[in-house]
């Protein structure tokens, strides 16, 4: 069943990105924008991002993951190291994360390597999440064939019951990864598609900045 979409487009004309605007470092241009982001009413997760990766059967895939930290030597996320992803970012630790604010016009894309944060790390964010999402790490074996969605609420209750109270612990396999940038895209939208593209790449041991056509 086809589906004509020509005639589904906008114009962007919220804002302008110049070299001369723009921050030096990639990481304050990154703090900027996010800022407003999460200021704006309309976006309801500013800290919902797309992660990339690249499959062991070598498709790519993306996936909506949340950050949850970030700071000059990245950006940090939490899953089931045994998940889809968990497996590919072992098997091919090269990622990327992107952010798409609609109401503001802008996109940022993040290219970098993952590696896993230390267990610290993981241990102190697992504890600051509601008791409900600790306990749905125990219960998933995330990206795993399950009969059906009684099979798990099945077993959040068993869980429900044994820890009731008590604290839930840590599954050895749930953690972090801190995604270290190589290269950052700021796009704002412009009318007729001529967006503005600022790319920062690392080279000689310093970030520069250069213009990319839209």
């Amino acid at each position: 069943m086809a589906e004509n979409l020509f005639d589904h487009r906008k114009s962007y004309e919220r804002g302008i990105l110049s070299e001369e605007s723009v921050a030096k470092d990639p990481f304050q241009q990154f703090k900027s924008w996010f800022s407003e982001a999460k200021n704006t009413a309309s976006i309801h997760e500013a800290n919902a991002m797309t992660l990339s990766t690249l499959g062991t059967d070598n498709f790519p895939r993306g996936r909506v993951v949340l950050l949850k930290e970030y700071n000059d030597e990245g950006f940090v996320f939490y899953t089931n190291y045994k998940s889809e992803k968990g497996i590919a970012l072992d098997n091919n630790p090269n990622a990327c994360i992107s952010f798409f604010w609609p109401p503001l016009e802008r996109q940022i894309i993040i290219k970098g390597i993952a590696k896993k944060t230390s267990e610290e790390q993981s241990e102190l964010y697992f504890k600051s999440r509601p008791k409900g999402s600790q306990l749905g790490a125990l219960v998933s074996q995330q990206s795993r064939p399950v009969e059906n969605r009684e099979e798990l609420e099945e077993k959040l209750a068993q869980l429900e019951e044994a820890y009731k109270n008590q604290e839930v612990p840590k599954p050895d396999h749930w953690g972090g990864y801190i995604l270290k940038p190589l290269a950052f895209e700021f796009w704002q939208g412009r009318a007729n598609r001529l967006h503005d593209r600022i790319e920062f790449y690392f080279e000689s041991e310093k970030w520069k900045i250069r213009r990319l056509q839209p």
